[in-house]
């Protein structure tokens, strides 16, 4: 089978939301470290990590040796058995989340890790409301489609009651008018305002990723979280870190992107480079909050024994290899000849992000969009060999998220084909 028989069969047996990048999409045949493969042997330098996910290269050796390991010994159980790799993921968690973190519950995704976060908060509150952000992604089921701040992710309407959007910490685009600093971070303090009026007065939590990463990696102010946070608290809410794409050394420096902004949370949600692509959602807690689930749950490939000894595996990977603070030092170096960009090309309007979760929103005059300009930027890197991706509301912002592993070499590769790709436009 060829490039184009694969793309034919795609179009015939598939969900047509089933949507792939480019005018003719790319079937890739295999990955090695930060390189993948298509059918015809072309080789691809991957900036995506299939979105944020592969965290620390594609078919890394020390990961493939123990998922193999395990599926020769014990490959299902479901949650009505204990697993030893199970157990021992859930204590490295407990071990390098921030604050009180402490019991978790496995699933599939990290849809799913929210599902659950969300139903533990209204659990221990007692309390249905639920405050999330605009410009958000959350997942693909209905509660997480109706948490999502986008309409493009909206396949079936608003049709769960109780979920309040809040102003995004937008400040390329502020929805406010204004300026950082001189804004006084007006974006957070409208949530009190929004409590007292869109609300109960009670709600059970405020759901928030770090960076939104399908919003087109925007970034808070410093004093976002601090602000939004403290007003929570005071109606009541817990504070949920959606960590799916932040999670794990990706923005730099810290293990988990809300370590950034100094606000402890009370759950946190992780899928993607939790695992290096094995499947895998998970949900962590403070006791007091995870112990108000008391009800009976299940998740039948939740704590699955091989996504968990991925999970242990690249977690110790990380922890051995320091990348957290790798990826800062490589990922200031990246944003500085991304910035350099930014200088050269007038279709860059930001270049925004921490550590290796980059992004690049393009424009036109008056900050308009610059939608058909990204498609060609894709078309021109890939014919050169690098893949990005994408994401914002308007589909205009290029996002940079590659293997953790990447060293400076791949980043002025990488920096040479943007370079070439945007003169071209």
């Amino acid at each position: 089978m060829d490039s184009s028989a694969i793309n034919q069969k795609h179009n015939e047996y598939l969900f047509p939301c089933v949507t792939n990048y480019y005018s003719t999409p790319l079937p890739i045949k295999r990955g090695e470290g930060l390189y993948v493969y298509d059918w015809d042997g072309k080789k691809y330098l991957d900036f995506f990590g299939g979105i944020l996910t592969v965290s620390i290269g594609h078919c890394q050796p020390e990961i493939i040796k123990e998922v193999v390991d395990q599926i020769q010994v014990l490959q299902h159980t479901s949650t009505l058995y204990p697993n030893y790799p199970m157990v021992m993921l859930a204590e490295k968690l407990s071990q390098v989340t921030p604050g009180n973190l402490k019991k978790c519950f496995f699933t599939n995704s990290g849809t799913e890790a929210n599902e659950t976060a969300i139903t533990t908060s209204q659990l221990h509150t007692g309390v249905r409301e639920i405050i999330a952000l605009r410009h958000s992604y959350h997942g693909r089921s209905t509660l997480a489609m109706n948490l999502t701040g986008h309409a493009a992710w909206k396949a079936a309407g608003n049709n769960i009651p109780g979920i309040t959007h809040a102003l995004s910490p937008y400040c390329f685009r502020c929805p406010l008018g204004a300026t950082y600093p001189a804004c006084g971070i007006g974006c957070a303090e409208d949530i009190e305002e929004l409590i007292k009026t869109t609300t109960s007065g009670r709600i059970a939590a405020f759901i928030a990723e770090p960076i939104q990463g399908v919003g087109g990696f925007i970034t808070p102010p410093k004093e976002y979280f601090q602000i939004a946070v403290g007003i929570v608290r005071k109606y009541g809410g817990l504070f949920i870190s959606d960590e799916v794409q932040t999670g794990f050394g990706r923005t730099g420096g810290k293990w988990f992107g809300i370590e950034h902004w100094g606000v402890e949370p009370d759950i946190m949600t992780f899928a993607k480079g939790l695992a290096n692509g094995a499947p895998i959602g998970a949900t962590i807690a403070t006791p007091e909050v995870a112990d108000s689930f008391k009800v009976h749950s299940i998740s039948t490939f939740g704590g699955n024994p091989v996504s968990m000894r991925a999970g242990v595996a690249t977690l110790e990977y990380i922890e051995e290899h320091d990348l957290p603070n790798h990826v800062e030092k490589v990922g200031n170096y990246f944003k500085e000849k991304l910035l350099e960009l930014k200088d050269k090309y007038s279709l860059i309007g930001e270049v925004r992000g921490k550590g290796l979760m980059l992004g690049i929103e393009l424009v036109r005059e008056k900050k308009e969009p610059a939608v058909s300009e990204i498609l060609k930027l894709f078309e021109n890197t890939k014919k050169r060999g690098l893949l990005i991706g994408k994401g914002g509301l308007y589909g205009n912002v290029v996002r940079i998220a590659p293997p953790m592993t990447v060293d400076r070499s791949q980043i002025e590769e990488a920096i040479r084909i943007l370079n070439q790709s945007f003169a071209e436009i």
